[in-house]
């Protein structure tokens, strides 16, 4: 008796899922809850460089479109689609602030794939202190439950 083999997800399928889900604007993978399907060797490091199978991912239009699936669920991070979740690594924060104006009162944002937005009750800014180094690291909230590491040069500009 044979068993019907389910395809495992690749990031081929999650980038056509993502593209195809968010045509309008971002996904809305707040409402989505997809069965687990195990993970996939991708790894956000800490400079905000995304890798998948070890190596980096140099389409930033790919990476873009990644970060549109991206979903945090307590201290783990995934990739979803309506019918699939796989979860990923992430090293600190997935998104890496790399620059900021003032427009007025408020300090808007711009994070490594694109995403601006305004510092401020929506995306508060918060540091955490290195408990050994007591070295600073100040982040600020880019979407729900997804961070942006404030790199040095904006964190020094504050």
């Amino acid at each position: 008796m044979s068993a019907e083999k389910t395809a495992s997800p690749t990031a081929q399928s999650l980038a056509e899922a993502a593209q195809a889900a968010g045509a309008k604007g971002l996904p809305p993978v707040h409402l989505w809850n997809p069965p687990f399907c195990g993970d996939l060797d991708m790894r956000i490091v800490r400079d905000g460089t995304w890798f998948y199978q070890g190596t980096p991912i140099g389409r930033p239009a790919l990476v873009k479109l990644f970060s549109t699936i991206l979903k945090r669920e307590g201290d783990d991070y995934f990739l979803v689609t309506p019918v699939e979740k796989v979860g990923i690594q992430v090293d600190d924060a997935p998104f890496v602030a790399v620059d900021f104006n003032r427009k007025g009162d408020a300090l808007v944002f711009e994070d490594n794939v694109g995403n601006t937005f305004p510092a401020g009750p929506d995306h508060p800014i918060r540091v955490e202190r290195d408990a050994k180094t007591g070295e600073p690291a100040p982040y600020v909230l880019v979407r729900t439950n997804l961070e942006a590491l404030i790199d040095r040069k904006s964190f020094y500009r504050l």
